[in-house]
């Protein structure tokens, strides 16, 4: 299991814990392509806290939030988007050609709520019906630790000066 109470003790945070969260979502759910997506409501924008393929999604990315089915499903209702094929991909990202080129067609996007905030998503993409309702509801256990994440990472950049 990974520790991620030894990943909070390393003295280079938020990484250490990114780190040890993806370590935590490859042995719960499995992922070719895991990333954290923070909320900037005030911009309008989500930016990507970290990524385990920078080549292609570099950390601190940054995307608009579009009006959809997707930001209806993940941050009105705060519920759990799937979708197990690349054209259920393409119906809400439009960077899906990026996504199939890495060899993912599918995606689980796990909201955080803290209070009564979406801090963010988890989101994990691999090959396409990787996402089955086991793993969806496996997946339900990565909330705690990606909140922990979220809030490390706000803690983190108040203190640092821009």
């Amino acid at each position: 299991m990974t520790d991620l109470t030894g990943a909070l003790a390393e003295p280079n945070q938020p990484d250490a814990v990114f780190a040890a969260l993806d370590a935590l979502v490859q042995e719960t759910i499995g992922a070719k392509l895991f990333t954290l997506m923070e909320i900037d409501r005030a911009r309008g924008v989500a930016r990507r806290s970290y990524s385990n393929r920078p080549d292609a999604y570099p950390a601190s990315g940054e995307k608009p939030i579009l009006k959809n089915a997707w930001t209806e499903q993940v941050e009105d209702r705060r519920q759990t988007f799937v979708a197990n094929s690349i054209e259920e991909i393409a119906a809400v990202f439009p960077d899906h050609a990026l996504i199939r080129s890495l060899g993912c067609e599918s995606c689980l996007n796990l909201p955080i709520v803290v209070g009564d905030t979406v801090l963010g998503t988890l989101n994990c993409l691999d090959v396409a019906g990787h996402y089955t309702p086991e793993r969806v509801g496996a997946a339900e256990t990565l909330k705690i630790p990606g909140a922990l994440a979220f809030l490390l990472a706000r803690a983190h950049s108040e203190k640092v000066p821009s």
